[in-house]
This record gives C-alpha cells, sequence and structure tokens, in this order.
C-alpha cells in the first residue's frame, strides 16, 4: 500500500512546505531502512507521539520531533515522523498527517481504477477473438459486470496526433462521459484507440447513434485538442462481436483515408470490397493499369482531378486552371502511356479502382517506392 517511491514523493512534497526532517522514507538518507523504534510505538498503539530529547536518550534511532501513524482503511499502514522542537512541529502535524493519508487514498484509487481498466481491455480484447465462449469467458464476464446477452454495435475511434497517449485524467473523464448508458462499453486500445461496444438493445437508429458519437468526438476533441475519427460496425449478435469490431476497423480506415469524422461499415460498397485484397494483389493490380503514370506527376494529377469531378471535362480544366484543349491532350497522352481508354467504361473503371488502391496505399506508406513500376 505504502511502496517506497510513494513514501518518497510524499517525504519531498511535505519537506517543501516546512523545511524540517521528515521520515516515512527518511530526507536524511543515512536513517532508510533503520530502526525506528518511535514509530513502532505510533504504529502498535495508534496514537501520534511526541519524542523529546530525553525520548531520544532511551528510543533507538529516534530524533526529537512528533510521529503521526497514517491510516488507511481504518488500519495504520506507516508512520510519518517530523523532526524538530516538539512545540513547534506539532501544529503542522495534523495537516500534514491528513495530507498524506489523502494522496495515499488517490493513489490506492487511482491503483485500482488503472488494474479495472485493464481487466476490461483484457476481456474484451478476448472478446473479439474466441471463436466460441468456455466456462472462464463467462466467469469473466459476470465478474466485471459485462452484459453478454444483448446484441453489440463496435465502433473504433482513433486520435490523429501521431504517439499521443491518451492519460489517467482523460481516461477517467472518458469513462464518465458514458456513465449514462451502463451497458455501453468502452475502453482502451493500444495508446490510441478507444473501442466503444454499444448496448443494441435500445434499438437506436443510425442517426441516433451518428449523433451520439459525433458529440463525444466534440467533447474528445474539448479535452486533448486533438481530432478523432470514428468507424462503426454493424449490429450482431454479442457471439459475433468479431465481425462488428472488424467492419468498425474497416470503416475507420476509409473515414481516416476520406477525413471524415465518422464512417459507419453499412455505407462502404466499393471500398469494402477493394479492403479484402491483399496487398500484393494491390500492387499488382496497379502496375498492371497505371503503373506508368507514376512517373508522370502532371498525368496522374490530371486523372485523379478528372476522376474527383466525376469525369467533367469543363470543371476538371477549371480545376487545373487548364484550357480544355490541354486537358484533352493530357488524357490523350494518359491513354497512350497506360493503354487504357478514359471513354470506355471498363478502362476507366479499372484506372479508377487503380488511383483508389495508390491512395490508399500512398497514405498507408505501404507504397513509397514508386521505382518497383516498370514502365511498359
Amino acid at each position: 500500500m505504502l511502496s517506497p517511491k510513494l513514501a518518497e514523493n510524499i517525504v519531498k512534497e511535505v519537506r517543501k512546505l516546512i523545511g524540517e526532517d521528515i521520515i516515512i522514507a527518511s530526507t536524511d538518507k543515512k536513517r532508510v531502512g533503520t530502526f525506528h523504534e518511535g514509530a513502532k510505538i505510533a504504529s502498535q498503539e495508534k496514537r501520534k507521539l511526541i519524542i523529546t530529547e530525553e525520548d531520544q536518550k532511551r528510543l533507538q534511532g529516534v530524533k526529537a520531533g512528533i510521529n503521526f501513524p497514517i491510516f488507511f482503511q481504518y488500519d495504520v499502514i506507516g508512520v510519518i515522523g517530523i523532526t524538530g522542537i516538539p512545540e513547534k512541529v506539532t501544529p503542522f502535524g495534523e495537516i500534514i498527517r491528513k495530507m498524506t493519508e489523502l494522496l495515499i487514498s488517490e493513489n490506492y484509487y487511482a491503483e485500482q481504477f488503472d488494474q479495472q481498466s485493464r481487466a476490461m481491455e483484457t476481456f474484451i480484447m478476448d472478446w473479439v477473438q474466441l471463436s466460441e465462449w468456455n466456462r472462464n469467458f463467462l466467469n469473466r464476464a459476470k465478474i466485471l459486470a459485462v452484459n453478454v446477452a444483448v446484441d453489440r454495435m463496435a465502433a473504433v475511434v482513433e486520435v490523429s496526433g501521431q504517439d499521443y497517449i491518451i492519460s489517467r485524467d482523460i481516461w477517467s473523464s472518458i469513462i464518465n462521459w458514458f456513465v449514462n448508458n451502463q451497458n455501453d462499453i468502452v475502453i482502451r486500445w493500444g495508446n490510441e484507440r478507444i473501442v466503444i461496444l454499444f448496448d443494441s438493445s435500445l434499438r437506436l437508429s443510425r442517426e441516433q447513434i451518428h449523433k451520439r458519437i459525433s458529440k463525444f468526438l466534440s467533447f474528445l476533441n474539448s479535452k486533448i485538442g486533438i481530432p478523432a475519427h470514428c468507424g462503426i460496425g454493424q449490429v450482431v449478435p454479442a457471439t459475433e462481436l468479431k465481425n462488428s469490431f472488424r467492419q468498425a476497423e474497416r470503416a475507420l480506415k476509409i473515414a481516416k483515408q476520406k477525413q471524415k469524422m465518422i464512417i459507419f461499415d453499412e455505407e462502404l460498397t466499393l471500398e469494402m470490397i477493394l479492403d479484402e485484397l491483399n496487398h500484393k494483389t494491390k500492387t499488382e493490380f496497379i502496375k498492371r493499369t497505371i503503373a506508368p503514370l507514376l512517373s508522370e506527376k502532371e498525368l496522374l494529377e490530371t486523372i485523379k482531378v478528372f476522376f474527383q469531378q466525376n469525369n467533367s471535362l469543363k470543371n476538371t480544366a477549371n480545376a487545373l486552371h487548364v484550357h480544355i484543349n490541354t486537358l484533352h491532350y493530357r488524357l490523350k497522352k494518359i491513354e497512350e502511356y497506360t493503354n487504357l481508354d478514359t471513354k470506355n467504361i471498363h478502362d476507366l473503371l479499372n484506372m479508377y479502382i487503380a488511383v483508389l488502391l495508390l491512395d490508399e496505399n500512398t497514405k498507408n506508406n505501404h507504397l513509397s517506392r514508386t521505382h518497383s513500376y516498370v514502365h511498359p
């Protein structure tokens, strides 16, 4: 309960206030680990003990001053001693003892909070990985007061800042934010992610879920000053939670790519299919389609803007600030480089998919070496 590190921190803080030697762990390094008979008496008799200069001669390891027992949950867990003239230091004693007990209590409940959080995090990680539940899993759910009888919808929130670590204080605020929805579960998932498991028995609409998540992201931004993105999976039976979690991760990935705050997995269409492709297949597809454009930045930018402008020649020319004839020339060069016709729906779809894959790889830093593509 009263660890050496915590005791040392208390000593340092109290020492600043009164300028006298304090003993829990001592400010006098030579006395650390030595026997203090006055502390033993104060602890055994559960009372403050004034030590006079006469007491110094008969008690082992003591100096004149005062000793106060430190209580936690009605038990003595340590003794704080203040050296100096008893009449001078006694007025500080009760205040210092109370401050010490408050620090110990705060430290204890912080440790309990961390242990509870870690236990819940481990349980949820197992939940999204287990293929079937066993008795141990159900017992843990009962101990943690997790309702595994209701359908769930998973949401994954990611803080945008690189290497941002959610502190204990921030995490405590997040837990309190969800306190009114007791069947909802919220946990940390690594340093930058938060996983929310919504209780779907309330039959909230997508609009209602979107509103709640929007409020939460605004709250999060107000606390840490960093924007976040969220992907939301579909409602599934509790036994199939891993499916909703996987969908939420996929939606989060697209939300980050498109710089949108919130995306539901059920909104995804083409992205859903592309996400199932492995990196090797995606790379090979790019090589077979738009690889020759990777060294032609002007042409690559042109085809990207062309798709962004929904294939409108006029809007694309305006967006690129070029004459319409220049755009026609560039599109012709693109067709020559790729052997794909921008007026053919099949070829156009191939180019569009390749651009999507290229953007995805670029943003995920999976495709940084353009020299790996060879001009045919």
